[in-house]
């Protein structure tokens, strides 16, 4: 499976964008979709996940309520809106996949199988 996350760039505090996570393979439909987020000098957290419908969600606190994680299994893409963006939010964006049959809500980073290269995003106050 390859990922390519686009999307990133420079926006004020308060204002939106959208990132995606385009997947290659035939079995994007199974896989777990995941967000994370590396600010410099920190470790990778959790932003976001969904299930293999897009049914379920789950968010870090920190992003809760601001943004929304939505996958369309016939583009074979995964998205991240962001809403209501603060300085915080400032980091590296990652999409990245699991290939999980059983379990979901997957928030630790290790437990990935693959990773997207990676999307600046970049709030100003």
């Amino acid at each position: 499976v390859q990922l390519q996350a686009s999307g990133g760039g420079l926006v004020q505090a308060g204002g939106s964008l959208r990132l995606s996570c385009a997947a290659s393979g035939r079995a994007f439909s199974t896989y777990v979709m995941g967000w994370f987020r590396q600010a410099p000098g920190k470790e990778r957290e959790f932003v976001a996940v969904i299930n293999w419908s897009g049914g379920s969600t789950y968010y870090a606190d920190s992003v809760k309520g601001r943004f929304t994680i939505s996958r369309d299994n016939a583009k074979n893409t995964v998205y991240l809106q962001m809403n209501s963006l603060k300085p915080e939010d400032t980091a590296v964006y990652y999409c990245a996949s699991k290939d999980s049959r059983r379990v979901w809500l997957q928030i630790d980073p290790s437990v990935y199988d693959y990773w997207g290269q990676g999307t600046l995003v970049t709030v100003s106050s």
